[in-house]
């Protein structure tokens, strides 16, 4: 994604709304919240706080009320990525009293304001308000209103699971999942997604020692990453490494070897040989060629890692050997794909 043009280019529309459009336009708007989403992909909260809250002004003063919540819960995510988390807090519940009263208290809209609310308190330690807000969020999936989309549902059940399994709760994190690719599962166009929601369930397969279950899961996302284009992507790359570790906890040794091999060549293509997570793959295959009787070929990996290593401690200024563009790859992780 190139983020820096798009912000130029971004900058450069505002500044022709100032000179050119009445103040508070609707249009000046729509380009704030563009700008918006742009610096928090950058990891530029403070201006995306700014532009999002100039934005809520235009929105009051046009009395867009459903956007000015809307708009609300992506205060409070800005917030919650500053750990500013009473502001978070306030900004969330702002929109969870106009969503109730304008679309009602079992709108998906509700239900995804207590997914918020339960992810601040999770992470500020408040367990028990956490857990509730999680169950009311389910509650209101289980019985949907009229108009309520699939996706809004198995995205709303997909985020909830991520806080079963920061509970330490796998087994009802899976069980969420499963009910999310079970609703995608006929629709159109969600291969990607429920690639996604699989690819998380063999992570967590894998760390509860179900190894079967994990390279059935990776099997199953990597075969419909293949089919939809994927397969040279950052996540494709991770999702491999991943199929390999559990096909060595199963003793497929060569298995292992052939898509640790496979997601070298896509990571070192997408996000260079210095990133951790290319470095994870020659740290796995040269194990893996160990283990093979392929000695010389784990030294020769070894040794270059060690190379790479001790080049990124020669040039600390230049950002470790990551560019912006690997940064914002870990971002996503495999844990948060799979949102419709």
């Amino acid at each position: 994604m190139q983020f820096d043009e798009a912000e130029n280019l971004c900058k450069k529309t505002l500044e022709i709304h100032r000179i050119h459009s009445p103040p508070a336009s609707l249009e000046e708007a729509a380009d704030r919240r563009l700008m918006a989403l742009i610096c928090e992909a950058k990891g530029d909260y403070e201006s995306a706080l700014e532009h999002l809250v100039l934005f809520s002004m235009v929105m009051i003063a046009n009395g867009q009320e459903n956007e000015v919540a809307a708009i609300d819960v992506s205060i409070g995510n800005i917030y919650m990525s500053l750990s500013r988390f009473d502001e978070a807090v306030f900004s969330y519940q702002k929109a969870l009293t106009v969503f109730k009263s304008s679309k009602g208290d079992n709108h998906p809209s509700v239900a995804s304001v207590f997914v918020r609310l339960s992810d601040l308190y999770y992470k500020t330690g408040k367990l028990r308000e956490s857990r509730s807000y999680c169950e009311n969020a389910l509650r209101i999936y289980a019985k949907p209103v009229p108009g309520t989309t699939v996706e809004e549902i198995a995205s709303g059940m997909t985020e909830i699971s991520a806080i079963y399994e920061s509970f330490n709760e796998p087994e009802e994190a899976l069980k969420l999942l499963q009910k999310a690719m079970k609703l995608l599962e006929d629709k159109p166009g969600q291969q990607s997604t429920i690639a996604g929601i699989e690819a998380r369930m063999g992570v967590m397969f894998y760390m509860i020692g179900r190894y079967d279950d994990a390279r059935s899961s990776f099997e199953s996302a990597v075969a419909k990453l293949r089919a939809s284009g994927e397969r040279k992507s950052a996540f494709f790359g991770v999702l491999l490494n991943q199929m390999g570790l559990a096909c060595v906890q199963l003793f497929k040794i060569d298995e292992a070897a052939e898509f640790f091999e496979e997601a070298r060549e896509i990571l070192e293509q997408e996000c260079g040989p210095c990133h951790q997570d290319t470095i994870g793959v020659y740290s796995n295959l040269a194990a893996t060629y160990d283990a093979m009787g392929r000695v010389e070929d784990a030294i020769e990996i070894l040794e270059y890692v060690l190379k790479l290593r001790k080049e990124a401690l020669k040039a600390p200024m230049r950002g470790h050997g990551r560019t912006q563009d690997s940064k914002t790859r870990e971002n996503a992780p495999i844990r948060r794909r799979g949102k419709p």
